[in-house]
């Protein structure tokens, strides 16, 4: 028995200096000797615990075992089966946490690089589509039921972040005439405008909206629901299922003293004028981004660590991470952390703000802070921070952004009859159908979770997808 590989092959990068200069791709990739390297490793256990872990289910050893056997367009296939935005989800998900953290494999040593390896076959796809073997590529295989399984049952997708976007191409595969409404010029939704071009280029979003229209979904942009339509005017102009899938674009505040200064921005605005807008091509695209040379971010998940980083790259000489938690407690993923500590961004742990200061023209120039420790465990599970009496320092800032979170934003449920809501806002949904307290309506994603990542989204798009199939074939006559 060969003996085991414990050590994954290492993912090529962006020398830190360098990389810190510009908006390119810090993780560059592997080529096709590191990918087969590491498809290697994978000892293709029974139980594939992976599968479980992934939460839209993608046949994890069967497309490394393609990949491995130099057999792309079925590793491809096997690919997009299950998981209609690989490219995005090799980059930007949590594999560490849920897939890979189940590989028998991890039980030894390091677990399958399984994001780095759904990446490159993603990645190779695109780049050989319609250039194939007989098999073709995933992206041009398109499922066509016919028109007695579907009828002609029209679904209404709001939103086309993850939630929506999987959600769409579920239902276009299954023959259902699909249309996405996107409130924004671009569709995408935050893997657009919230996540850097560094950690993903937007070429690769575009790319996996292109394929799900190429399965007949209908796009129509600048569509802001709740305004042109409402959810029940949608029912009523003859759509016979509508899933609301928008998001939670509400930023958070602080509500602290001088909050209200000029140069304090929201994570959301930063980071939407910063990557859509494409502020960071100034003047090249007229969207300019204020930025200081002493900027202090505060939060600890990954939209705080994209903000410190884009913060960099726009020019700034000291960016600060300002966190009331320790390192341990930090929700943002550690490959995010380390780049981050690689780049030069100051961390700042178990501070806390408390209000902010003006330099007599209206413009922040300092962040008043206290220092904290840390008590019993809270409501999280993490220890609770606990502000240290006389500890309380200035620390000098001339920008500062906030990334606390997100809340979804009220239109849609406050115009829109029937639909149950939680205490953030949050529309209630059955965790495993989606189905609403409305009849014909099914929601997904931060819109009824509340912020969390791209894979948990894209998950609940693909349950409410197979719900509102089981609806509209008439096998589901109950509702919540």
């Amino acid at each position: 028995m060969a003996k085991l590989n414990l050590n994954r092959v290492p993912m090529p990068r962006q020398d830190p200096i360098v990389r810190g200069k510009n908006f390119k791709e810090v993780a560059l990739g592997y080529g096709k000797e590191e990918a087969q390297k590491e498809a290697n490793r994978c000892i293709q256990c029974p139980r594939h615990p992976c599968k479980g872990g992934c939460p839209v289910g993608v046949d994890i050893p069967e497309f490394i075992k393609a990949l491995r056997e130099d057999n792309m367009p079925e590793a491809a296939r096997i690919l997009k089966g299950k998981n209609s935005l690989p490219g995005i989800c090799g980059r930007v998900c949590p594999q560490e946490t849920q897939c890979e953290n189940v590989c028998t494999l991890g039980k030894k040593g390091a677990p399958i690089a399984i994001g780095r390896l759904e990446r490159y076959v993603a990645d190779w796809e695109r780049t050989n589509k319609g250039n194939v073997g007989s098999k073709g590529s995933a992206s041009s295989q398109k499922t066509s039921p016919s028109s007695s399984k579907t009828g002609a049952k029209r679904v209404a997708v709001v939103g086309s972040g993850p939630a929506g976007l999987t959600a769409a191409a579920d239902l276009a595969k299954l023959g259902y005439s699909v249309t996405i409404f996107e409130a924004l010029h671009v569709a995408g939704g935050v893997l657009m405008y919230g996540i850097p071009e560094f950690r993903l280029p937007k070429e690769i979003v575009q790319a996996e909206v292109d394929y799900i229209k190429s399965l007949g979904a209908e796009l129509k942009l600048d569509s802001v629901v709740g305004k042109i339509d409402t959810v029940d005017e949608l029912l009523s102009n003859g759509y016979d299922a509508v899933f609301i899938g928008t998001g939670a674009g509400l930023p958070m505040f602080l509500d602290l003293p001088g909050e209200n200064l000029c140069g304090i921005y929201s994570a959301n605005e930063f980071l939407t004028r910063t990557v859509l807008m494409k502020g960071y091509l100034y003047p090249e695209y007229d969207t300019p981004v204020e930025i200081g040379k002493q900027v202090a971010i505060v939060g600890g998940g990954n939209v705080a660590m994209d903000a410190a980083r884009c913060s960099l790259r726009l020019g700034a000489d000291k960016v600060y991470v300002v966190y009331r938690r320790s390192e341990a407690e930090m929700p943002a993923r550690r490959e995010e952390i380390e780049n981050a500590k690689e780049e030069g961004i100051i961390f700042k742990f178990l501070t806390n703000p408390l209000g902010f200061l003006a330099n007599g023209h209206g413009w922040v120039n300092a962040m008043e802070c206290i220092q904290m420790e840390l008590g019993e465990p809270d409501k999280s599970g993490r220890c609770r921070p606990i502000p240290k009496e006389g500890s309380e320092f200035l620390l000098p800032v001339d920008t500062v952004i906030v990334a606390l979170g997100n809340n979804p934003n009220p239109l849609i449920p406050k115009t829109s009859i029937g639909l149950e809501t939680g205490k953030r806002g949050t529309i209630t949904a059955d965790e495993d159908t989606g189905k609403t307290k409305k009849p014909k309506v099914w929601a997904g994603g931060d819109i009824v979770t509340g912020a969390a990542t791209v894979i948990s989204a894209m998950g609940a798009g693909r349950k409410a997808a197979a719900s509102i199939d089981k609806f509209l074939r008439g096998e589901d006559k109950s509702w919540i």
